[in-house]
């Protein structure tokens, strides 16, 4: 029988007529349909209970190449250049020991006050008060806040102020206010100094 014999005669079944429990009864062009379903079946069933599977296996093996190339060239970029990353821990160390050296140890905060009234009388001021105030502990550090009250003319005072910040410990100045005074032309400043301790790390 002819391919073409086999398509004409697949055109006039009908399958309103064909009974499924006698299939070897069926006309050959029925049987043939009835196997090429069955294939192109079992090739979907195999697609979505196999392939499938191996298709999203595979698209996960490639992204975890991807990532696992990412992490390789930043390793070896980090290993390539670790002399250089040494080299800076040293300097950021050495920076850091620089730093911590500028911060009064609690043996060194009565020196400080000492300095700070060397600036007074050496910029000519009266000083009324230099009173260390409570601490202040925050997170790294902590602060040790320092009340000054002078008195005197008004270069004098920003003679001290540019002493005060020119000593070799780290001391900022905070919330000033300066007004005339009882005696005349001069003035009177309050200020707030502050200077800090290390907090060491637990």
């Amino acid at each position: 029988m002819s391919l073409a014999d086999t398509l004409d005669q697949l055109k006039e079944l009908d399958f309103n007529d064909l009974d499924f429990e006698r299939i070897g009864t069926w006309p050959i062009a029925g049987r043939i349909f009835i196997w090429i379903m069955v294939f192109i079946l079992i090739l979907v069933g195999a697609y979505f209970f196999k392939v499938k599977d191996l298709n999203a296996s595979l698209n996960r093996e490639i992204a975890k190449e991807t990532q696992l190339r990412t992490t390789f060239n930043n390793r070896a970029y980090e290993a390539a250049n670790l002399d250089a990353y040494r080299n800076q821990m040293m300097e950021m160390e050495e920076a850091f020991g620089a730093l911590l050296s500028q911060l009064p140890k609690d043996s060194e905060v009565p020196g400080l006050l000492e300095d700070i009234t060397e600036r007074g009388n050496a910029a000519g001021l009266e000083i009324k008060g230099i009173d260390l105030q409570e601490e202040v502990i925050k997170e790294f550090y902590v602060e040790l806040p320092i009340s000054i009250n002078v008195v005197g003319g008004y270069h004098q005072l920003g003679s001290f102020v540019s002493g005060v910040a020119s000593l070799p410990r780290i001391v900022t100045l905070h919330n000033y206010s300066i007004d005339k005074n009882d005696r005349g032309a001069l003035l009177e400043m309050k200020i707030l100094a502050k200077t800090y301790r290390y907090k060491p790390q637990e």
